[in-house]
């Protein structure tokens, strides 16, 4: 009979093993948005995504509702912040 003590290293180092590789696991549509309006502004961010929520009388609220109901224009939010360096760093 094992100890369950014993038997929860071999779990955790199972569980380490299988951690995401999804570059955005741990990172909320509102920490990503944020991150992006801090490092380029809500002009330069318009500019790069050509989206009206993000030009005209921009805010995060009003920009994570659309962005949660438009999958093409939320994909690519989170591309341009997995292409930012000073933002997403893959470790």
């Amino acid at each position: 009979m094992h100890c369950v003590s014993t038997i929860y290293p071999i779990f955790e180092g199972i569980m380490m093993q299988q951690q995401s590789n999804d570059p955005l696991h741990g990172k909320t549509l509102e920490m990503i948005l944020n991150a992006l309006v801090t490092h380029y502004g809500w002009k330069e961010l318009g500019e790069r995504i050509r989206i009206n929520c993000f030009i005209s009388d921009p805010s995060i609220k009003s920009s994570l509702k659309f962005l949660r109901k438009t999958p093409s224009a939320r994909k690519k939010v989170e591309d341009l912040y997995i292409s930012t360096p000073a933002l997403y760093v893959n470790i």
